[in-house]
C-alpha cells in the first residue's frame, strides 16, 4: 500500500490548531508493551461483558480528529468513532471549549430549565423536517439510548393502553431488560429470563439476504404484506399494538438499509390502525446518513424519534425522544434519570449543532460517503467473499459470505479487522455472525483520510485472503 507523505487539500476545513497526525502509523506488534500491561490490568479486574478491547488490543492515550494514538506511540486513523458518538472526531475545538466554560457555569440540572438546555431544544427541534416542528415534543431521558427506547416504549403504552409491540429480526435497541426484550440477538438473550412479553418480530426488508427468501425485482414486498396482514387479519394473533419500533438502517444486524418501500407501507398501516411508529435513530440520528435523521430520506413522519449518541458531538452523554404531542399522556416523574440534565453535554451539543450548519458537514457526509462506496466497491474484484456493499452516509458496511453456500464468513472478518489494525486503522465488526466489516468514520472526515482507509481495507483483505489464519 502506498500511503502519501503529503496529502492534498480537502474540502472540509480543518482547525488550525489541529496536531500533526494526517497518516496512520503503526511501529511494532500489536498490542505494545505499554498497551499489553494496561489490557492486562483490566483483564484482571474488568467485567468479562468488555467487548471492543478483546478485538481492538488497543490502550488509548489521546486522540484528536480522525485519528487516535496509543500507549506506544502507534497512531490509528479511526473509523469507529467512539461506536458513533463522535460526529466532528475527537476533541472538536468549539464544542469542547463550551463544554469547558459549561463546567464552570452549571454541571448538573436535573430537569430545570436553564439557559443552554433551552437553546440546545431549541436547536434539536429545528433540526426536524418544518412541519413536524410546531407539534413535537422534546423529554430528556437518562443518557443512554437504551434509556430513551425504555422511554419511548413506555410512552406508547400510555398514550394507547395497549400491551404488545412489534418489532424486527436483525434489529438491536439496547441491553437493558424491555430493549433487550425487542432486539434480535438471541444469543444476547440467552440466560435472560422474565423479558418484556408482548413482543413481536417479523422479517425486516433485507433485500440482499431476504428472510422469505425472495427476490427484490419479482417479490411484491412481501415482508411489508406479511407485517399489514397480520396486524388487520382478526385470526392474525396479535392484538393491536402499543408500538412498532424501527431501525431505518440496521446498525448491529449489518448496516442494513431498510428498503424504501417496505417503510412507506409501514407507516401507512401504523398510520391506517392508528399504531404509534417509533423510529430508532440512537446509530443513524445526528447526521451520520446524510440528512439529520434517517427518516427524512424515507419520506415519512414518525411519531416517536429515539436519539443519543452523537447528540453532544463529544461523547458526553445525552439521549431524548422526540414525539408527537398527541401522546404527551405522561404524568410528572412517569420517565425521570437523574443524570437527564447534563449541562456539559448540551453545551457541547449546541456547538456542535451550529458547526454542523456553518460548515457544511452534513454535504461532506454524501461526498466521502459516494467516494467510499465507489472505493470499497472495488473490493469485489479482489474476491467473491465479497457478498455486498451497503450502507447509507457515513454508516457502510461490507459483507463477507461464502460465494457458493452463502454463509457469513466470520474468520475472514476477523482476520480482516485485525490486518487492518496492523497497517492503522480501526474498525469494527456486526452483522450476523460479525462477518460484515462496520465503517462508522467522524462525519468530518476527510477526502484524504477515506482514502487511506479504502487503501488499508484493500491490502487488509488481500492480506487475509492470503492467509490461512
Amino acid at each position: 500500500m502506498n500511503v502519501p507523505t503529503r496529502l492534498p487539500a480537502c474540502a472540509y476545513p480543518e482547525p488550525a490548531d489541529r496536531p500533526a497526525h494526517r497518516v496512520p502509523s503503526v511501529r511494532g506488534p500489536l498490542p505494545g508493551p505499554r498497551s499489553a500491561e494496561l489490557l492486562a490490568r483490566q483483564e484482571l479486574r474488568e467485567s468479562n461483558a468488555r467487548t471492543y478491547p478483546r478485538h481492538l488490543p488497543l490502550a488509548i492515550r489521546r486522540a484528536q480528529g480522525s485519528f487516535l494514538e496509543d500507549l506506544d506511540g502507534n497512531v490509528f486513523l479511526d473509523f469507529l468513532s467512539g461506536a458513533g458518538v463522535l460526529p466532528l472526531g475527537h476533541n472538536p475545538p468549539e464544542p469542547l471549549a463550551a463544554a469547558h466554560r459549561q463546567l464552570d457555569e452549571l454541571v448538573h440540572g436535573l430537569d430545570f430549565p436553564t439557559p443552554v438546555k433551552d437553546e440546545f431544544t431549541e436547536l434539536t427541534l429545528g433540526m426536524l423536517p418544518e412541519r413536524m416542528r410546531t407539534h413535537t415534543k422534546i423529554h430528556f431521558c437518562g443518557p443512554t439510548g437504551a434509556n430513551a427506547v425504555e422511554a419511548a416504549l413506555k410512552l406508547c403504552k400510555t398514550a394507547t393502553g395497549r400491551t404488545d409491540v412489534v418489532t424486527f429480526q436483525g434489529g438491536f435497541h439496547g441491553s437493558s431488560l424491555a430493549t433487550l426484550s425487542v432486539t434480535g440477538l438471541v444469543a444476547q438473550q440467552a440466560g435472560v429470563g422474565g423479558r418484556m412479553p408482548g413482543v413481536h418480530f417479523f422479517p425486516y426488508a433485507h433485500c440482499h439476504r431476504c428472510p422469505l427468501g425472495l427476490r427484490r425485482d419479482t417479490c411484491a414486498v412481501n415482508c411489508a404484506g406479511l407485517l399489514e396482514r397480520s396486524l388487520t387479519d382478526p385470526n392474525g394473533g396479535i392484538p393491536l399494538p402499543a408500538a412498532v419500533v424501527l431501525e431505518l438502517v440496521q446498525g448491529e444486524g449489518g448496516v442494513i438499509p431498510a428498503d424504501p418501500e417496505f417503510v412507506r407501507r409501514l407507516r401507512a398501516v401504523t398510520r391506517e390502525l392508528d399504531i404509534p411508529l417509533i423510529v430508532d435513530e440512537v446509530q443513524t440520528g445526528c447526521g451520520r446518513t446524510g440528512s439529520w435523521f434517517a427518516f427524512e430520506q424515507y419520506g415519512i413522519e414518525p411519531d416517536v424519534v429515539v436519539a443519543s449518541k452523537a447528540l453532544s458531538g463529544l461523547g458526553l452523554p445525552a439521549a431524548v425522544i422526540l414525539y408527537d404531542e398527541r401522546l404527551d399522556v405522561w404524568q410528572p416523574g412517569a420517565h425521570s434519570g437523574t443524570f437527564r440534565g447534563n449541562q456539559a453535554a448540551f453545551a457541547a451539543g449546541v456547538a456542535t449543532l451550529k458547526v454542523f450548519r456553518r460548515d457544511g458537514v452534513l454535504a461532506n457526509v454524501r461526498e466521502r460517503s459516494a467516494q467510499l462506496f465507489d472505493r470499497l466497491a472495488e473490493l469485489r474484484a479482489l474476491t467473491p467473499r465479497v457478498s455486498d456493499v451497503r450502507g447509507l452516509g457515513l454508516m457502510i458496511g461490507v459483507e463477507l459470505a461464502d460465494p457458493g453456500t452463502g454463509r457469513p464468513e466470520s474468520e475472514l472478518a476477523r482476520r480482516v479487522q485485525r490486518a487492518a489494525l496492523h497497517r492503522g486503522l480501526v474498525i469494527e465488526l456486526g452483522g450476523r455472525d460479525d462477518a460484515v466489516l462496520r465503517l462508522l468514520p467522524p462525519l468530518t472526515c476527510t477526502a484524504a483520510e477515506a482514502g487511506i482507509a479504502a487503501d488499508i481495507l484493500h491490502a487488509a483483505l488481500s492480506e487475509a485472503l492470503a492467509s490461512p489464519s
